[in-house]
């Protein structure tokens, strides 16, 4: 007896159109590899960075509420499904870095415990990177935040020149050290006249391998500032002897450690010739800027006709737009990494480069899983 062939039920699956119950946000939020973009505070400078990135991938802003009770404390609310999406946190630190932090982690949170699937946080500037080594009885307080982010659920970060690259090994996960020397690079080419016949400058020699790494792909020349007016940051007496000095101390008579002799620093000079040049002072950070106002009274001594000062992070403390303001130093150009918008109100010297558009495209590729060796290439080791 021939077998019958059992023909399918029709079902509401088998139209071309979807029916509406799958037309809804809950369609879009439990997309399969979408993901969504947050702003981790309501300052002005965040929102507008993370629109600049979103308007740049064609997305939307992820709807979330951070504000800060009465009583000091943080309050972050998620106003929208992210179940099983890839979110990025984009962070910017402000003035008020402890603040930060906390909005951060409080938002990081409360993401892993709305089920998203990864949480990426973009931080062009990492907080507390300066406090990356031990100092006589400090601590590592870099190597703590790292710790915490991981707690709270931070999957990958993005983050753009570290004070110390070995920050990187602080993290149990990816992160993405970008650079944002293609964009200041570029700044130079197109918006100093006669760029040519300027001489790159690193104000000591710890910033020498930025500053040749800056004249290499120039073609120009380099020039170092050695020797400094005030002690260097591992230099400055704590008040601390280990071990603590006795009277009448006994050494074993086998035992003879040698001496170690005390550093003694040089008088100020400039190794390289900048008369007659255009002085480019290099950095990864311009916090407080009286040692760039020094470096800037010496090269203008030694003959330099224009001084500009470039770095990606532009944290400007204290006095800094005033002291700027009323320096040798004709421009100071940084990136939106950091917000300082205020700081510009007060110094017309300070310039703004965006970028945006390498956080986008990090952004991008990391969503879709592809190679980020496109947004490192010809960066050396040493960059």
């Amino acid at each position: 007896m021939p077998r019958r062939m059992l023909m399918p039920h029709k079902s509401v699956f088998s139209h071309s159109r979807p029916p509406k119950w799958l037309n809804g946000p809950f369609t879009m939020n439990s997309a399969k590899g979408g993901y969504r973009v947050f702003s981790a505070n309501s300052s002005p400078a965040c929102v507008e960075l993370a629109k600049r990135i979103t308007e740049r991938l064609g997305i939307e802003l992820g709807k979330a509420v951070v504000y800060q009770e009465t009583n000091g404390e943080t309050r972050v609310e998620i106003q929208e499904s992210v179940r099983g999406q890839d979110i990025f946190i984009i962070q910017t630190i402000p003035r008020d870095v402890n603040t930060s932090v906390m909005e951060l982690l409080i938002m990081t949170y409360a993401l892993r415990t709305s089920c998203a699937k990864n949480i990426i946080g973009v931080i062009p500037y990492f907080p507390y990177s300066k406090q990356s080594k031990m100092r006589k009885r400090g601590s590592i307080v870099c190597k703590l935040l790292a710790s915490m982010l991981s707690n709270a659920g931070l999957t990958h970060i993005i983050t753009m020149d570290l004070h110390q690259k070995e920050i990187q090994g602080f993290f149990n996960f990816p992160v993405d050290n970008l650079r944002a020397s293609p964009f200041l690079l570029q700044y130079i080419q197109e918006e100093i006249q006669d760029y040519r016949n300027a001489v790159i400058v690193a104000k000591s020699p710890d910033a020498a391998k930025r500053a040749q790494s800056y004249a290499e792909r120039l073609r120009l020349g380099l020039a170092v500032i050695h020797g400094e007016a005030q002690c260097a940051e591992h230099d400055m007496a704590d008040g601390r002897h280990s071990p603590p000095t006795v009277k009448n101390t006994t050494v074993h008579p086998g035992l003879e450690i040698p001496l170690m002799m005390a550093k003694e620093k040089p008088p100020i000079s400039v190794v390289g010739d900048v008369g007659g040049r255009i002085a480019i002072i290099v950095d990864d950070i311009i916090d407080e800027v009286e040692s760039f106002v020094a470096a800037a009274e010496i090269l203008k001594e030694r003959g330099a006709y224009k001084i500009f000062v470039m770095a990606t992070h532009g944290i400007l403390s204290a006095d800094a737009p005033n002291l700027i303001e009323d320096s040798a130093i004709d421009e100071v150009v940084v990136t939106n990494t950091v917000p300082h918008e205020v700081q510009k109100l007060q110094c017309s010297k300070i310039k703004t480069v965006d970028i945006s558009l390498i956080l986008s495209e990090a952004i991008r590729r990391i969503h879709n899983g592809e190679s980020m060796s496109y947004l490192f290439r010809n960066i050396a080791m040493d960059d």
